[in-house]
C-alpha cells in the first residue's frame, strides 16, 4: 500500500533546510504504492485522466458546480515569504478539516501522498515544489483545491 520516501525521484523537496520538514512530519508522509495511487486517482479525482493536464469537462473540477464564486487563490507569495503557514483563504476553505483528516496530495494516477491535513498545513511549502496541477482533496470530505505553476490555486468543491 506504500512505498518509501526514497523511491520518490524528487524526495529532495522534503530533505531541504528551506522548508525544513520535521523528521517527525516526514514519518507520517506516505507514498501510495502506485496501485493503491491509481485506486485513489480513480475514487477522488478522475477515472478517465491519468493527468491533470489531460482533464475534460466531464472531470468534476473543469465543472463549474465545482468552483467556489470565487475561485482562484494566489499561492506563490505565501510561498515565497517567511511565513509558514498556508494562506488565510486555503485555511478558511477547509476550515471544516480537522488536524487528523486524511488528505491525499495527487499528482498523477501513480503518484499520490497520504498525510494528515495537520502535517500538510506544516509541510506545504515542499509539497508544492509539485506545482503542475496536483490536487489536495481530504478523505469523505468535499473540499479540494488545484495548484499551479502560475502560483495560483482553485478552490473547488467533489462532487459525490
Amino acid at each position: 500500500m506504500y512505498q518509501s520516501l526514497e523511491h520518490f525521484s524528487k524526495n529532495w523537496i522534503f530533505k531541504r533546510n528551506d522548508p525544513k520538514v520535521e523528521p517527525e512530519d516526514l514519518q507520517a508522509i506516505r507514498l501510495l504504492s502506485e496501485q493503491r495511487a491509481g485506486q485513489i486517482w480513480r475514487d477522488y479525482i478522475s477515472d478517465e485522466q491519468v493527468h491533470p493536464d489531460h482533464f475534460t469537462e466531464r472531470d468534476w473540477l473543469k465543472k463549474t458546480t465545482s468552483q467556489l464564486p470565487v475561485t482562484k487563490l494566489q499561492w506563490e507569495k505565501a510561498w515565497d515569504s517567511d511565513r509558514a503557514e498556508l494562506p488565510d483563504e486555503l485555511l478558511v476553505h477547509f476550515s471544516a478539516w480537522g488536524d487528523d483528516t486524511t488528505v491525499f496530495f495527487c499528482c498523477h494516477n501513480e503518484l499520490v501522498f497520504e498525510l494528515s491535513w495537520g502535517v500538510f498545513k506544516r509541510t506545504w511549502k515542499a509539497f508544492l515544489f509539485l506545482d503542475n496541477g496536483p490536487i489536495l482533496v481530504g478523505k469523505k470530505k468535499k473540499q479540494a483545491a488545484q495548484f499551479y505553476s502560475n502560483g495560483w490555486a482553485n478552490l473547488l468543491f467533489r462532487e459525490s
